[in-house]
């Protein structure tokens, strides 16, 4: 069995120096490849590093909207430059956040546009952060013509009839450790519902620890119990929802298999 963790933060604090053996923990529960997200300058370039010293690791960079007030040209002149190294698969984690940051609305919406149209110059595919900005998002994406290069709901939480109209745009969904949480029913539907070749599953850790670990500090090999949750839910076999969404994100990443 493999599983793809589509976002993780293995560059972040609580994994330094200590990231080849979360990387061999995971491989023992089947998490053989991962993709790892940064939101800052810091954040990117470990993520870029990470992806350069190990192979199934994969790097994603962008600016989050948590920082949206310090993006500046310069920011983006960097981001231009790491976008085009190797083993870099997409834009992210890149959107609006409204829930930690209610003033600069307009600030978050310039730059969440900004870096999709660097991504459609680049050729490349997003991964989308929302908080309770569901319907902003939308609008955002749905005037972006995702469907050229791609993008995916990064820890999707909305309800089914926004995910479908997410899907309608082309989007990916992904379910993070929320889906196994026994009071999120809206994320359980939706899992239920997502089509099977639309879905990708993550940890994001160090943050949303799936069950039976929840309340300690998650790790990308748990992205096995987010697998096993949505087994659950679909009554379908793990074996069965992890090659799925296996095969669904090295796809959309454009990766070796």
């Amino acid at each position: 069995m493999q599983i793809f963790d589509s976002h993780t933060h293995l560059n972040d604090e609580p994994f330094a120096g200590q990231e080849a053996a979360y990387i061999q923990h995971a491989h023992e529960l089947g998490v053989t490849k991962m993709a790892i997200v940064g939101s800052d300058a810091h954040l990117n370039q470990g993520a870029l590093d990470l992806a350069a010293r190990f192979d199934n690791l994969y790097a994603i960079v962008g600016w989050h909207p948590e920082y949206a007030m310090d993006y500046t040209q310069q920011v983006a002149d960097k981001l231009r430059q790491q976008l085009q190294q190797p083993k870099v698969i997409a834009v992210g984690e890149i959107g609006l956040d409204y829930h930690w940051d209610s003033e600069h609305h307009t600030q978050q919406q310039k730059i969440f546009r900004e870096q999709i149209e660097l991504a459609h110059e680049l050729h490349l595919p997003i991964s989308v952060h929302t908080r309770d900005a569901l319907a902003d998002t939308y609008e955002i994406l749905k005037d972006a013509h995702i469907d050229e290069y791609g993008g995916v709901m990064h820890s999707f939480n909305g309800s089914v009839e926004w995910m479908n109209k997410f899907l309608d745009l082309g989007m990916m969904i992904s379910f993070s450790g929320v889906v196994s949480f026994k009071n999120a029913p809206l994320v359980h539907a939706a899992a239920k519902a997502v089509p099977a070749d639309r879905m990708m599953v993550e940890t994001d850790a160090p943050y949303l620890t799936p069950t039976p670990y929840r309340g300690k500090q998650n790790e990308p090999g748990y992205t096995r119990y987010v697998v096993e949750a949505i087994a659950k839910l679909r009554n379908e076999s793990v074996e069965t929802i992890a090659a799925q969404t296996y095969a669904n994100t090295t796809n959309f990443f454009k990766v070796t298999p």
